[in-house]
């Protein structure tokens, strides 16, 4: 399963995710931060076109991986590992290449180094809530659930999910029945667009988040299940679980879990990465 991110150069958005245990990034957002072109798409679309005319192994480095477009929407674009973006990075002609190929260098870097060492991951991670703000037993919570996460979507890629809509239907029948809503209607009911959802859930919605991913996991591991349509089956048994427990709650705190609250509200929901990641 990807691991979609937005970093910052010089103030240019550029999206990212990791596959294959790397950072790759998306051709276009680096073409847009290098030329400052009004259509870096149809920039990026000439550029590769040239490539391809004159024989170049350049586009050959490029894969297309889904990254979160403007709308909101999952969409495939060309994205390129560290080294192809250098290589890439060589054909445009730009002032701008030389502080953009130390950016890449640095985020790459810092990527093996958190292969080699988990560790750093997590204090990168714990570092970047601090800096939005986030009390230290939030982030304690948060942690917790991305490494409850990690474990249920392990076992949904050795178990049969294999494109990014398997993990994202599953992931819809734990939240429909722990909330009584999908993640995309969850994100509209509190007023999040490009935001993560659990980053702006309180402790009652992390906890049962939690609980319905831990439990559908080890239901997958108690039956043995296999292929997407049996795991999705789990996956509403484990959320109906956590929607139990959520609506004896409700009852005796007497208001809904499910909120339209933000944890930091909209704008210090927006910040979008870690003061490292800009330069």
């Amino acid at each position: 399963m990807q691991n979609n991110h937005i970093a910052i150069f010089k103030g240019k958005k550029i999206r990212k995710t990791i596959y294959n245990k790397e950072w790759w990034f998306s051709v276009v957002d680096v073409a847009e931060a290098l030329t400052d072109s009004v259509d870096a798409g149809a920039y990026w679309r000439k550029l590769k076109q040239r490539l391809i005319e004159e024989g170049s192994e350049v586009v050959t480095f490029c894969h297309g991986l889904k990254l979160e477009a403007p709308d909101g929407k999952m969409r495939e674009t060309d994205c390129a590992d560290t080294e192809g973006m250098f290589r890439i990075i060589q054909s445009i002609p730009s002032p701008k290449a030389e502080p953009l190929k130390r950016w890449l260098a640095k985020v790459g870097y810092e990527r093996i180094q958190e292969i080699e060492n988990p560790e750093l991951a997590t204090k990168r991670t714990k570092m970047l809530y601090k800096l939005k703000g986030y009390p230290d037993d939030w982030i304690e919570k948060r942690m917790r659930g991305i490494a409850i996460r990690e474990e249920l979507t392990d076992e949904w890629q050795k178990r049969g999910a294999e494109i990014e809509k398997d993990y994202e239907i599953l992931t819809a029948e734990i939240s429909k029945a722990t909330f009584g809503v999908t993640p995309a209607e969850y994100k509209k009911f509190k007023g999040l667009k490009r935001q993560n959802l659990r980053d702006h859930m309180d402790d009652f919605e992390l906890i049962l988040t939690m609980l319905g991913e831990r439990t559908t996991t080890e239901i997958h591991r108690t039956k043995d299940t296999r292929g997407v349509p049996r795991l999705k089956d789990d996956a509403r048994v484990g959320g109906q679980i956590a929607g139990s427990a959520r609506k004896q709650i409700e009852r005796r705190i007497g208001r809904s879990i499910v909120s339209k609250n933000n944890f930091l509200g909209n704008k210090k929901g927006e910040i979008k990465e870690s003061r490292e990641n800009n330069i």
